[in-house]
């Protein structure tokens, strides 16, 4: 009896043991198989930008942003992907917002039409918006073709935010989906035939030990008597605090400086052409500027073969440059007026 027993408890034993050697080499196997499923996995997951989506097909929006200093403070400009800031009559600079897939609620103030801006939004196959236009541009839009909203005839589009008590021109603001619906409804919303003007990095880049790579903590840029514009670098978050004429660019909602986290800037000459002092600028052709972002900059050349042609930014070396994942700053800088990149172990002075 006794015997048997022991038999009997030999055999759960064994039974109790093959269970555990089950047990234990099943868990051994998911826990490969599973480690190998998830790297297999995170292979799978592409990284995505933040700035803007890759894989939209919908139009970019531009806004011309009114940059009198009366205008001053901005709005909207925290959701604008790359703005462009150019010359215009009287010394005072426009600034060209571009918005893609964006629900702003108030961008302005918003200001009239110059011809050159309309290069520079057909480069992104943009939706051109405006609140009035020069009688070259207004020639120009229509025989460009540009589909353009003009808030002298698309009054829904626009409001006058009079609590401002600022002079009825710094007051026209606009939002996305004012700008949306009247697109929609006048047949300009479709898939985009462009690709994105600049080259993203989902991963972080540092342009240090590129070709003459120079330290860029402070950026001075004189467009004329009545403006300027300056960057400081914050090393902290990696971006750039903008000023205009000595006073930090602030939005007018949020009350933030505006920053950037990179920079193009590129000289072109520029010369007025009429009594008023409206502007003409020889932005079709090559040439050389610098890309800033991450407290260096680096020299580079451009070119932009026609008026719809995207610009093409190039390393000395002539790959095309990669900008890093966040907004940029493309600065047209009349040529021959100064511009000064410093930082703290040296300083780089050009243009004069």
């Amino acid at each position: 009896m006794a015997k048997h027993k022991r038999k009997k408890n030999k055999k759960k034993l064994g039974f109790v043991l093959l269970i555990l050697i089950l047990l234990i080499g099943g868990g051994a196997y998911y826990l490969l198989n599973h480690k190998e499923v998830k790297q297999q996995i995170e292979k799978k997951i592409v990284k995505k930008l933040k700035i803007v989506d890759q894989d939209s097909k919908s139009r970019p929006i531009a806004v011309m942003i009114n940059n009198n200093h009366k205008a001053w403070p901005h709005a909207g400009l925290q959701d604008s992907y790359i703005n462009y800031e150019i010359i215009a009559e009287g010394g005072i600079t426009r600034i060209m917002a571009i918005f893609k897939d964006k629900d702003t609620a108030k961008i302005g103030s918003v200001r009239s039409a110059r011809p050159y801006y309309l290069d520079y939004a057909l480069e992104n196959d943009a939706i051109y918006v405006h609140y009035g236009w020069s009688d070259d541009a207004k020639k120009d839009i229509n025989t460009l073709g540009v589909d353009n909203i003009n808030g002298l005839t698309a009054s829904s589009v626009f409001w006058r935010d009079t609590s401002l008590k600022k002079a009825s021109e710094h007051t026209a603001f606009t939002s996305m989906e004012k700008i949306k619906d009247y697109a929609k409804d006048n047949g300009y919303m479709r898939d985009t035939n462009k690709d994105l003007l600049l080259n993203y990095s989902v991963d972080e880049i540092n342009i240090n030990k590129k070709e003459d790579a120079k330290k860029a903590d402070k950026i001075y840029i004189k467009y004329s008597y009545y403006t300027d514009t300056t960057y400081e670098y914050d090393e902290e978050n990696k971006v750039y605090k903008r000023s205009m004429s000595g006073t930090a660019h602030v939005d007018a909602i949020t009350g933030d400086q505006y920053t950037a986290k990179n920079i193009i800037i590129i000289p072109i000459k520029n010369h007025s052409y009429d009594s008023y002092g409206r502007q003409k600028l020889e932005n079709i052709g090559s040439g050389e500027g610098y890309f800033i972002t991450n407290g260096y900059a680096v020299p580079i050349t451009w070119e932009k073969e026609s008026r719809k042609g995207q610009t093409i930014y190039r390393y000395k070396n002539g790959k095309e440059i990669k900008v890093n994942d966040g907004n940029t700053w493309i600065q047209i800088q009349p040529d021959g007026e100064t511009l000064t990149i410093e930082g703290e172990e040296e300083e780089n002075t050009t243009n004069e």
